[in-house]
């Protein structure tokens, strides 16, 4: 007989204990309205981010690009022996146009005077400063609308052919 008390309070504990307890659905407004609340401000921030990072991959990729045709600009002036004067031209490179110029200066570097160098800081009895001159190339170019730039220069000694 003891078991089967037992077993009947077993069996009607369920029912007694789901008529006393308050039942639990899952979240309560006031916690929703806070999660929505962090997204709206959260949302907003990551898609600037991925705006941004989207701007400098296309600003790099053409940055690298802009190198490459200043690179080649000045290898093929300096070949060619044209470093008399400016010149300018624009190339294509896929889509994407490319604007270029070419510099010739003389040399005016200031630096560090020793026994045997002038106020440039050149060694007069290895260069003549007169000789060395700067060649520099500007490629401008454009990216999600605005303009960029790269500059590369070399030093040139104009006496050799």
């Amino acid at each position: 007989m003891k078991c089967k008390t037992k077993i009947r309070n077993r069996l009607a504990c369920p029912q007694k204990c789901a008529a006393t307890r308050v039942p639990y659905f899952g979240y309560t407004l006031i916690e929703l309205i806070v999660c929505l609340a962090l997204m709206a401000a959260v949302i907003p921030i990551i898609v600037q981010g991925l705006h941004t990072a989207a701007l400098a991959g296309e600003v790099s990729e053409r940055k690298a690009l802009a190198a490459r045709i200043a690179d080649r600009v000045l290898n093929e002036t300096i070949v060619n022996g044209q470093t008399i004067t400016a010149t300018s031209g624009s190339e294509q490179q896929g889509p994407f146009q490319f604007h270029w110029t070419v510099k010739n200066e003389p040399w005016t570097q200031a630096g560090g005077l020793a026994a045997n160098e002038n106020a440039n800081g050149v060694n007069q009895g290895v260069v003549n400063e007169n000789l060395i001159h700067q060649l520099s190339v500007d490629v401008v170019y454009t990216a999600q609308g605005k303009n960029f730039s790269v500059h590369l220069s070399t030093l040139i000694n104009t006496s050799q052919p």
